[in-house]
């Protein structure tokens, strides 16, 4: 009988050579970390022990599997079975089935191990880990939106696919670096694959070089606005706190209006990039619907987001500096919402006359706004400090970068006691907390929590804080004089004081504190 093949945990249908084949599926592949497309029929992507678990052949200890080589479907579906979720993909080149092979083959086996895409071998483990992982400082997560209409035609189809594959590869894709997808524009728009089907550079170009022209109008306007809406989902995978990005690649002009599509864009908080190849010559402008297509597109209008090519010969020299845009996260004005681009600082009031049990409540209230911001190392951020007399840092804005780790950090925080110098606390806050961001890119505030009457002056620190960009809410319960509130607050006074009787009366507030930081963040943007 024919030797079966031992293969690897990530031994793909497209790495096996034969139209049928018997191999040997190790055992304790980590089922997490298989790429599996479809049911029955899988796409030749993914993973042959994968699947062979997925249809449930075999189990996680391994064994013997036969694959079928098949022709490529329309489309793959996902489905969950023995512990893997397989994944949707749409139109692949080749298929595979797999059904149990031989039984007596395991005592045959010939250890000659077929060569993977990934090495399961743990010879270099530090730099395969790395080389999944991407480049960690491109926070990005990408939908090329390329131009499949006749205006570019089958040959300069094919010289845009090299200059994706080379931008796509430039970017470290991995599994926590950039994400990519694809969706081609021409008649009707299409998304080839999206953010969640490929984490490795390697398959990317495999799939990009897969692509076929579809032809027809180039209707991008209708394909922008389509990927805007339907592309970035989180279970299309999306990932919460990552600039969106489409890059829109555009041969000449487009047939349809852009307008509307750019809007939609931007309401959606994804930055649309133009990248404008051959545009129209001064004898073509007689054809171009609206000259100023590219404007109308893009996140904003500042030359930034809008790149030129002559031709599609010759653009290696592009790749580079296209990259260095999409990478520069500060940069994705599209991004940023009052959600995740403030700094808030809370200082809190944990003088005697608070008591344990109102102190909770209090700690309860912060915990409540901080929850509605996505806090992350390029996101929002949240800082506290504790006053009596003294001060003290409970966690500084770069302490926790992530939502989890702050609302930990406030349960943790202990009741101090004593007096109350607001005044005093606001200084060192602005500061020691507010000093290490004040040149950062977020927009910053502080909310003061108090209860009483500070013994000491409250209006100048206040203002010095308002004067090094610092917006003040104060919140008073109880003994808190409202003089002092408004003394604290910001301009306008009305909306950025809040006052209650009693310590449970906190709860009520957090909407209008989340709001009115909202408020003022998109003011600030006018």
């Amino acid at each position: 009988s024919l030797a079966s093949t031992a293969i690897t945990c990530f031994t793909r249908g497209l790495d096996l050579r034969k139209g049928t084949e018997d191999v040997l599926c190790p055992a304790n592949c980590p089922l997490w970390q298989f790429y599996v497309f479809g049911d029955g029929v899988y796409a030749s992507l993914s993973s042959v022990c994968g699947a062979a678990i997925h249809s449930g052949v075999i189990t996680n200890t391994g064994g013997a599997v036969r694959v079928q080589t098949l022709p490529g479907q329309e489309s793959y579906p996902a489905v969950n079975a023995n512990g893997i979720q397989s994944q949707v993909l749409s139109r692949w080149a080749s298929s595979f089935s797999v059904t149990a092979g031989p039984k007596n083959t395991a005592l045959e086996a010939v250890g000659r191990s077929v060569s993977t895409a990934r090495p399961s071998t743990g010879k270099r483990p530090k730099k395969t880990l790395d080389k999944k992982a991407g480049n960690k400082d491109c926070k990005a997560d990408i939908a090329f939106l390329i131009d499949g209409s006749y205006n570019i035609g089958q040959r300069r189809f094919n010289l845009q696919k090299n200059f994706v594959g080379k931008v796509a590869v430039m970017l470290g894709i991995g599994t926590e670096g950039p994400h990519v997808g694809v969706v081609q524009a021409s008649e009707h728009p299409k998304i080839e694959f999206y953010l969640k089907n490929f984490t490795a550079a390697k398959e990317v170009l495999f799939a990009i070089k897969e692509l076929g022209f579809r032809g027809g109008n180039s209707n991008t306007g209708k394909a922008l606005k389509y990927t805007a809406q339907k592309f970035f989902s989180l279970e299309n995978g999306a990932r919460k706190g990552i600039p969106k990005i489409i890059v829109v690649f555009l041969d000449g002009w487009p047939s349809d209006d852009l307008e509307e599509a750019g809007i939609v864009a931007r309401e959606f908080g994804v930055n649309v990039f133009i990248v404008s190849v051959a545009k129209p010559t001064t004898e073509e402008l007689g054809m171009v619907q609206d000259i100023g297509f590219v404007d109308k597109a893009v996140c904003r209008n500042n030359g930034f987001f809008s790149y030129q090519m002559p031709t599609w010969f010759g653009t290696t020299k592009y790749v580079k500096p296209l990259v260095q845009k999409l990478c520069s996260h500060e940069q994705m004005l599209c991004s940023k919402t009052c959600y995740n681009s403030v700094n808030i600082g809370f200082l809190i009031d944990g003088s005697s006359s608070v008591g344990e049990s109102n102190f909770r409540l209090v700690l309860e209230f912060v915990s409540n706004v901080a929850k509605a911001f996505e806090i992350s190392d390029i996101g929002s951020k949240v800082a506290a400090v504790q006053f009596t007399y003294d001060q003290r840092t409970e966690f500084g804005f770069t302490d926790h970068v992530s939502k989890e780790k702050v609302l930990a950090a406030v349960r943790n925080i202990r009741y101090m006691s004593g007096g109350t110098a607001t005044g005093d606390a606001i200084s060192f806050t602005t500061r020691n907390v507010f000093g290490l961001v004040r040149d950062g890119p977020n927009k910053n505030f502080l909310v003061v929590l108090t209860d009483g009457q500070s013994y000491d002056d409250v209006r100048g620190p206040a203002a010095a804080a308002q004067k090094a960009g610092i917006t003040v809410f104060s919140v008073g319960v109880a003994w808190a004089p409202l003089d002092d509130l408004k003394d604290m607050a910001s301009e306008p006074r009305e909306s950025h004081t809040f006052f209650t009787r009693e310590f449970t009366g906190l709860e009520q507030m957090v909407p209008d504190i989340i709001r009115g930081i909202c408020k003022d963040f998109l003011d600030s943007k006018q």
